[in-house]
Formats: C-alpha cells, structure tokens, sequence
C-alpha cells in the first residue's frame, strides 16, 4: 500500500490567514502522523491577482511555524497539462464553449431566483450552431468553457463527514477554463492531484459542492479521484466564516504580534475536536496526539484571546536552550534569569523591559501614595551594596517590618514598587541576585 500523499495548495493573492493555516496544519499532521508525503503546491494560475510577494510570504509563515514540505509545485509551471486535460475532455465531449458575460449569467441568476427555481444554469451554450458562436466571435467575445457534468447523484465516503451524496443535477455545469484560456480551481486541483499521486484531500465544508463535479471530472480523465475530508469551518466573532476578504488575522499578523508558532499550532490542531486544547512544545507532540476522527461537525470558533493565554502558557515552560538565540538578540544570557522571568511573562518580547529594570532604569513608580513613596526611599537607603544574591530580599524585608512595623503587602508592595516600578511581576528573591544597578529613589 502507498504511503499517503497530501497537499496544501494557497492561493498566493494575499496573507495566510488563520483559516487557510488550520486547512495546511490538518494536512500536515495527517501526513506526517501516517508516514505520508507533503506538498506545497502555489495555485498561482490567476495572473491578475497572483504575487511573487505573497508566493514568498506564504513560504516564510509556513517555515516560521515548522510546516516544513516534501515537495514544491507551482501551477503556473502546469498550464501544458492542464491543457492536454482540456483537449481530452473537448474530444470526449465533455467540454463546450459558453459565451454569456458575467453580466448575462447574473441577470438568469436573477430571473430563475425570482421564479422560485434553483439557479442553475440552463446549458443555452450547447444550443448554439457553429454559425452563431463565429458571430459572437466577430463581435469580441471570447467563450469560457464548462464541463458537462452527468446529472446523477455523485457521492463519496468523506472522512470527516461520512456518507455524503450530490445530485449533480442541482449544479450548474462549472466553468473550467477562463475566457483566456487559464485554469480555473476545480479544474487544475483535479489534474495536479491526481498527476502528483494526492491520495487524501482535507479542506473546508465549504468545498463540499465542488467534490462532486471534481469527482466526475477526474472520473471523465480517467483518474481515480482521492479521499476527501471536509472539515467544519472555522468561523470568528459572530459566526463569521474566516477569510482574506473579511480581514481575518493573518499569520503574519500573529508573527509581529509576538506569538509563539508552537501557541498558534496548540490551538489549531485541536480547535474543533473532542480533544481539550492544551499547550504543546513541539510539533512531535501534535503529531502524535493527532486523530482526524475526533473533529466534530460543529463550526470550530476561533478567539485570538485563547492565543494569549496559550502563548503564556508556552513561555513558562519554554526552556532557555529552545529561546536561546532570541534571548540573546534581547540581551539575556543566564538560564536562571530566564527562569526567574518567563513565570510572569506573557510573550518573550517581554524580557527587554525587565532587562532595563535590573539595570536600574525603572519606570515611574504605579499605584505609591507619599507615605508608601517616603517608607521606600528610606528603604533603599538602607539596601546593602551591590552584587545582591537570593537572600538579600528576606533580609532586607525583615529589618524594615522590624523598623517600621509594616507587614503583608504594605511592606512588600511599595519596596516591590521602589526596585521594578511594576505591581507584579517574578519572585523578588530570586530577582535580586541580576540587578547590576540600584534605581534611583522613587
């Protein structure tokens, strides 16, 4: 038996966003947690729309997030094939000419939709003669081409959601060829996965409608078509299916927000799934708790706010050798402050104002009225010199309750405030021992 064959086939005319990531992570798991072989494959075959910038941004976010790729396809490298598939499918009669403009096919649309009928179209193309298609020709229009589907129930076994069943004959016959001759989606994905040997297609539930037309497309071509799985849509505040269009976060956009890959994954691999999403360091780890069978068909809501938390909860078990080169380019070195740090933060970018903090550059004190403000000057004032080690806090704690006869958070929070100028943050203790500079008196 064949090892699996999956792909992940952007379209490059604009970010990634988190919709398009949770298609490419599902297909990426699936394959490595089977053995199988990934493919990344840019549908770049609309020339209006497509970027090199895009192509290149869709590579950089994919490698940011570790979904590394067997094999690299570009389907404007393919238009021969797709071509050669066009011509068997003309000679068997399964392509024909259409000549209708957008707006003549919106105006059917329209008609049928008013008469209470399905808006399917109606195949006038077929009933042109030879004559009529050289005088449409003569007036400039150029004719896209449709696949006449068999109008049958088309079904399949889907992976995700079991048995499913199209009538063909309540779809319009799709177009396949743009008027320039270029491929259209459902034409190319057939072609491609059926020549790169695709033997599992995931993707969204809203591609459901294109299977069975795909299906007998590769059928009519001779290709035995591939197992699909249409997941559940992920879907954002309010319901709202998640896309380039409606400004969806783009990974990009996560990326510069200083979100760990391994956070953006923990969600995504289990968003949707009977699984609790839980924080997980590497991508071995998803791999192996992935089970396609444990989504559900319910949509999956996406909250950027479960980022945050899952980030925080990343960092504080991230060790110091996996953020090493970060660290370092921040300014941090020692493992132990790493660790004395990473409990209180929320992303890594985090650790440079601490930095600034330990060397005596501290902000303006928060929440000090004059009493508190008063108490901890004359407590800085009786600090002992630099270098401080993990028992200077307790000590100098102690003498000044025993001074003043402050205790709880009216002792500890304004020397908390007089040394970092924050509320909250590490354990004092273990603090101490990395400032290299006494802040000035607040």
């Amino acid at each position: 038996m064949s090892r699996p064959v999956l792909r992940f086939a952007p379209s490059p005319t604009g970010r990634l966003h988190v919709g398009n990531l949770r298609v490419a992570l599902m297909n990426w798991l699936y394959a490595r947690k089977t053995g199988g072989e990934f493919i990344l494959r840019i549908d770049d075959t609309d020339r209006e729309r497509s970027r090199e910038e895009h192509v290149e941004a869709i590579r950089r976010d994919l490698a940011w997030l570790g979904l590394d790729w067997d094999r690299h396809e570009r389907q404007s490298l393919r238009l021969d094939r797709y071509a050669e598939a066009a011509g068997k499918l003309r000679a068997e009669g399964r392509l024909y000419e259409a000549f209708e403009t957008p707006a003549e096919l919106d105006l059917k649309r329209k008609s049928l939709l008013a008469r209470g009928l399905p808006p399917v179209y109606d195949r006038a193309a077929l009933k042109l003669s030879p004559e009529a298609k050289a005088a449409l020709r003569a007036e400039g229009r150029a004719p896209h081409e449709r696949f006449l589907l068999d109008r049958r129930r088309t079904g399949w076994a889907d992976l995700s959601r079991g048995a499913v069943e199209i009538d063909t004959g309540s779809l319009s016959d799709p177009v396949l060829l743009k008027e320039d001759g270029a491929p259209l989606y459902t034409f190319a994905s057939v072609v491609d996965d059926a020549e790169m040997g695709v033997t599992h297609v995931i993707r969204g539930e809203d591609h459901v409608a294109n299977t069975a037309p795909q299906i007998q497309i590769a059928e009519a071509l001779g290709f035995a078509p591939p197992a699909y799985a249409h997941m559940a849509m992920m879907v954002g505040a309010g319901g709202l299916k998640l896309s380039k269009r409606t400004g969806s976060l783009s990974v990009e956009d996560l990326r510069e927000a200083g979100l760990e890959p391994q956070a953006v994954l923990s969600l995504l691999a289990r968003l949707g799934s009977a699984d609790p999403v839980e924080p997980r360091l590497s991508l071995a780890e998803m791999v192996e708790g992935f089970d396609l069978g444990r989504f559900g068909r319910a949509p999956a809501h996406f909250d950027p706010a479960d980022l945050d938390l899952l980030n925080a909860k990343i960092l504080h078990a991230l060790p110091h050798e996996a953020a090493e080169s970060r660290l370092k380019a921040l300014g941090l070195t020692d493992p132990a402050l790493w660790h004395g740090l990473r409990p209180n933060l929320g992303k890594l970018e985090e650790v440079a104002p601490w930095l600034e903090i330990l060397a005596g550059r501290r902000p303006e004190p928060e929440e000090m009225n004059d009493e508190d403000r008063l108490f901890a000057r004359e407590a800085l004032a009786a600090l002992p010199p630099l270098p401080w080690d993990s028992g200077t806090w307790k000590a100098w704690t102690e003498a000044e309750k025993a001074r003043t006869g402050r205790k709880g958070k009216a002792l500890f929070m304004p020397l908390r405030l007089a040394l970092t100028g924050r509320a909250h943050g590490p354990d004092m203790s273990a603090l101490l021992p990395f400032f290299t500079a006494v802040p000035p008196a607040p």
